[in-house]
């Protein structure tokens, strides 16, 4: 199966589609910025260890809570002062989601990717407006969409002139409060641009905890090594140092401590899979 023709670009010396793996990784909401400068300085340490390209990511609202009552994160004009600050003091790249076309170009003086949730990977204006920012745009696979469906969406990207986007899989609805990964969805969508692999959404139970989604982090690890045997550009890894205090999706997110033996697990195993993807 034929994959992507070029690499896209993050910065000027990163490259996803490249021969060196990119790790999208932080908390899942910017808390707070003494939780993201915590965060953000271990995993990049790690990174530079293990010698993996490192986007610190958090978010500075979660608009697709399964509650109104849930938090939702500091709102843009805070969460991006926050992000902001992690990418000068920490000397990193960022990557966070914008859900309504309105904040593509505000969100693009600071963040270097922007994400597009899953559930809104179909809205034609959105990946426009994202794609007229010039950033690299990353497009999370609906729990809906068949893999190859997603190459519209790279090619509202594309067609707007914009040829630094990339996909990311995180499971497909598989009955109510349940995901499953299907491995053919990466080559698949591997044919139209760079694939990420979402190891922590992947193993979330949505709405699964009555008002709150439930995550099975114990098979993490499982699918982190799967997805580097079949084959994809990078990993996207949601961090914090107490999963169980944190204020969104805890129950599927990597604790800290273990980030490192994680990672380098993951390193492994995706420097052997690449002998064998084209």
């Amino acid at each position: 199966m034929e994959k992507f023709s070029d690499p896209v670009r993050i910065t000027d010396s990163i490259e996803l589609g490249s021969d060196k793996l990119v790790l999208f990784s932080g908390p899942c909401a910017a808390e707070s910025l003494e939780l993201c400068i915590e965060v953000g300085e271990q995993v990049k340490s790690i990174c530079q260890k293990l010698d993996i390209a490192y986007v610190f990511k958090a978010s500075f609202d979660k608009a697709n809570r399964t509650s109104v009552n849930s938090y939702r994160g500091q709102g843009l004009e805070k969460g991006l002062k926050i992000l902001e600050t992690v990418k000068s003091k920490l000397n990193v790249p960022v990557v966070t989601d914008i859900h309504e076309s309105y904040q593509a170009a505000e969100v693009a003086t600071v963040a270097d990717v922007l994400q597009i949730p899953a559930f809104l990977c179909r809205q034609t204006d959105l990946l426009i407006a994202a794609a007229n920012t010039g950033k690299m745009v990353k497009v999370k696979r609906g729990q809906f969409m068949a893999p190859e469906d997603m190459q519209y969406a790279v090619s509202k990207v594309k067609d707007s002139g914009n040829p630094n986007v990339c996909l990311t899989e995180r499971g497909v609805s598989f009955g109510y409060h349940n995901l499953v990964v299907d491995m053919r969805a990466l080559p698949t969508m591997r044919q139209y641009a760079p694939v990420v692999f979402d190891v922590t959404h992947s193993v979330q139970q949505p709405g699964g905890q009555g008002g709150t989604s439930g995550g099975q982090r114990q098979f993490a690890p499982f699918l982190a090594r799967a997805a580097s045997a079949v084959g994809v550009d990078g990993f996207f890894i949601e961090s914090h140092p107490n999963p169980s205090k944190a204020l969104s999706d805890g129950p599927n997110m990597i604790p800290l401590n273990e980030m490192e033996g994680f990672l380098k697990m993951l390193k492994e195993v995706w420097t052997l899979g690449r002998q064998y993807v084209i």
